[in-house]
């Protein structure tokens, strides 16, 4: 992480002169992540951190890079896990680049990276509702009233999950669309039902689909899926 006082980080962006961006922030005028801050001494991290000046959007100057990774089994979606392999490892790119949600551990399948701090705010917020695509096994037949139960939403960390599209590929195996994304949720929601996740895949977010990226690969993103994902910002 490379942080950077956040008068600098105006002026550096283009949007005005150090002094002035100082005025900007005494005045109240200047948000990060949502929040407006004060202190002139304020630190950011021009990767990540999302800031607004007046309520507009203040981009890093850069080539941004949007890229998407096939994960496989055994990788931390972090980018920096003690003792454990890191998603990053497997991107080859000069820029810094940071993934955006999770996949667990045991998880594989569609992982977005990108070096764009607005985006990376954005589809991290717990109200971002694009479209998640997930390819689920479970280790015995499933009924049809538990992926009901699973479409139609249940009790789950204190709160309840939202309505799902749910697909029946096999006795044991499903396909399921979802519109959030909390810890370990698709494997918490089976266990609810009485069964267990073998194997998890995401096949699609948005947009963007995995396709035949092998595990472990990864490609840039299309000027379109680009476009799909940037359109809210």
């Amino acid at each position: 992480m490379s942080l950077m006082r956040l008068q600098k980080f105006l002026s550096t962006a283009g949007f005005c002169s150090r002094r002035e961006g100082e005025e900007y922030i005494k005045k109240g005028l200047v948000k990060v992540n949502g929040v407006v801050v004060t202190q002139l001494g304020t630190k950011i991290d021009p990767e990540t951190d999302h800031v607004e000046v007046n309520g507009k959007p203040i981009e890093n100057k850069q080539d941004l890079v949007y890229l998407a990774l096939n994960k496989p089994p055994g990788f931390v979606t972090s980018c920096r896990q003690p003792g454990e392999k890191i998603v990053l490892d497997l991107v080859d790119v000069p820029e810094r680049v940071y993934p955006v949600g999770r996949l667990d551990k045991d998880s594989t399948g569609l992982l977005i990276l990108t070096s764009d701090g607005r985006l990376h705010h954005r589809l991290s917020h717990p109200s971002f509702d694009h479209e998640k695509e997930y390819d689920v096994s479970v280790a015995r037949p499933i009924p049809d009233s538990a992926l009901t139960t699973l479409a139609k939403g249940l009790p789950l960390m204190g709160t309840k999950t939202r309505p799902a599209e749910v697909k029946r590929i096999s006795p044991r195996r499903f396909c399921i669309v979802l519109q959030e994304g909390k810890n370990r949720q698709i494997r918490r929601m089976v266990g609810k039902v009485g069964h267990q996740v073998t194997r998890l895949k995401r096949t699609r977010i948005a947009n963007i689909k995995i396709g035949r990226l092998s595990q472990g690969s990864w490609r840039h993103l299309t000027a379109r899926e680009k476009e799909c994902l940037l359109k809210e910002l």
